[in-house]
Protein backbone atom coordinates (compact mmCIF):
# COMPACT_ATOMS: atom_id res chain seq x y z
CA UNK A 1 0.00 0.00 0.00
CA UNK A 2 1.16 3.55 -0.67
CA UNK A 3 2.74 5.70 2.03
CA UNK A 4 2.25 9.46 2.38
CA UNK A 5 5.31 11.22 3.72
CA UNK A 6 4.96 14.70 5.16
CA UNK A 7 7.47 16.43 7.39
CA UNK A 8 8.65 13.54 9.56
CA UNK A 9 5.37 11.60 9.32
CA UNK A 10 4.72 8.48 7.31
CA UNK A 11 1.17 7.17 7.05
CA UNK A 12 -0.27 4.34 5.05
CA UNK A 13 -3.11 4.98 2.60
CA UNK A 14 -5.00 2.66 0.30
CA UNK A 15 -4.69 2.80 -3.49
CA UNK A 16 -7.23 5.65 -3.64
CA UNK A 17 -5.56 7.74 -0.93
CA UNK A 18 -7.83 6.96 2.05
CA UNK A 19 -6.08 6.50 5.38
CA UNK A 20 -5.71 2.87 6.35
CA UNK A 21 -5.69 3.63 10.09
CA UNK A 22 -8.24 6.17 11.36
CA UNK A 23 -5.99 6.98 14.34
CA UNK A 24 -3.08 8.09 12.11
CA UNK A 25 -4.88 11.37 11.36
CA UNK A 26 -3.73 14.74 12.60
CA UNK A 27 -3.64 18.23 11.07
CA UNK A 28 -0.33 17.55 9.31
CA UNK A 29 -1.73 14.37 7.76
CA UNK A 30 -4.81 16.35 6.67
CA UNK A 31 -2.56 18.92 5.06
CA UNK A 32 -0.59 16.23 3.21
CA UNK A 33 -3.78 14.62 1.90
CA UNK A 34 -5.23 18.03 0.94
CA UNK A 35 -2.09 18.84 -1.05
CA UNK A 36 -2.24 15.44 -2.73
CA UNK A 37 -5.91 16.02 -3.61
CA UNK A 38 -5.26 19.51 -4.98
CA UNK A 39 -7.37 21.20 -2.29
CA UNK A 40 -4.68 23.24 -0.59
CA UNK A 41 -1.11 24.23 -1.25
CA UNK A 42 -0.70 26.08 2.02
CA UNK A 43 -0.03 24.42 5.32
CA UNK A 44 -1.23 24.56 7.93
CA UNK A 45 -4.80 24.39 6.67
CA UNK A 46 -7.11 27.31 7.44
CA UNK A 47 -8.93 27.02 10.76
CA UNK A 48 -12.31 26.88 8.96
CA UNK A 49 -11.16 23.75 7.11
CA UNK A 50 -9.77 22.16 10.27
CA UNK A 51 -13.03 22.84 12.13
CA UNK A 52 -15.01 21.10 9.37
CA UNK A 53 -12.64 18.12 9.30
CA UNK A 54 -12.69 17.73 13.08
CA UNK A 55 -16.50 17.90 13.14
CA UNK A 56 -16.71 15.24 10.41
CA UNK A 57 -14.37 12.97 12.36
CA UNK A 58 -16.28 13.41 15.62
CA UNK A 59 -19.58 12.83 13.87
CA UNK A 60 -18.22 9.70 12.19
CA UNK A 61 -16.86 8.36 15.50
CA UNK A 62 -20.23 8.88 17.16
CA UNK A 63 -22.58 7.78 14.34
CA UNK A 64 -20.35 5.70 12.03
CA UNK A 65 -21.74 7.62 9.05
CA UNK A 66 -21.18 10.66 6.87
CA UNK A 67 -22.74 13.83 8.36
CA UNK A 68 -25.31 15.77 6.39
CA UNK A 69 -23.40 18.70 4.96
CA UNK A 70 -26.01 21.18 6.19
CA UNK A 71 -25.52 19.82 9.70
CA UNK A 72 -21.77 20.43 9.55
CA UNK A 73 -22.18 24.14 8.90
CA UNK A 74 -25.07 24.52 11.34
CA UNK A 75 -23.16 22.84 14.17
CA UNK A 76 -20.08 24.93 13.48
CA UNK A 77 -22.13 28.16 13.29
CA UNK A 78 -20.77 28.82 9.80
CA UNK A 79 -22.64 29.88 6.64
CA UNK A 80 -24.89 27.12 5.25
CA UNK A 81 -22.57 26.43 2.32
CA UNK A 82 -19.39 26.32 4.40
CA UNK A 83 -18.41 22.82 3.30
CA UNK A 84 -18.65 23.73 -0.38
CA UNK A 85 -16.74 26.96 0.17
CA UNK A 86 -13.88 25.13 1.88
CA UNK A 87 -14.09 21.78 0.03
CA UNK A 88 -15.79 21.92 -3.37
CA UNK A 89 -15.96 18.10 -3.36
CA UNK A 90 -17.44 16.57 -0.17
CA UNK A 91 -15.78 13.22 -0.95
CA UNK A 92 -12.39 14.91 -0.80
CA UNK A 93 -13.32 16.48 2.54
CA UNK A 94 -14.17 12.97 3.78
CA UNK A 95 -10.78 11.70 2.58
CA UNK A 96 -8.85 14.65 4.05
CA UNK A 97 -10.65 14.05 7.36
CA UNK A 98 -9.00 10.63 7.39
CA UNK A 99 -12.27 8.72 7.25
CA UNK A 100 -12.60 5.29 5.61
CA UNK A 101 -13.59 5.03 1.98
CA UNK A 102 -17.36 5.56 1.73
CA UNK A 103 -19.59 2.78 0.46
CA UNK A 104 -21.14 2.96 -3.00
CA UNK A 105 -24.42 4.06 -1.41
CA UNK A 106 -22.73 6.92 0.44
CA UNK A 107 -20.95 8.00 -2.76
CA UNK A 108 -24.29 8.05 -4.59
CA UNK A 109 -26.00 9.99 -1.79
CA UNK A 110 -23.24 12.59 -1.61
CA UNK A 111 -23.08 13.03 -5.37
CA UNK A 112 -26.87 13.35 -5.59
CA UNK A 113 -27.02 15.93 -2.78
CA UNK A 114 -23.95 17.95 -3.78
Amino acid sequence: MPIITYKNLKVQVDDEGYLVNFEDWNEDVACAIAEREGISHECPLAQEKIDILRFMREYYKKHNSFPLLRAVCKNLHQPKNCTYEQFPDPIKAWKIAGLPKPTTEVFAYIRHNS
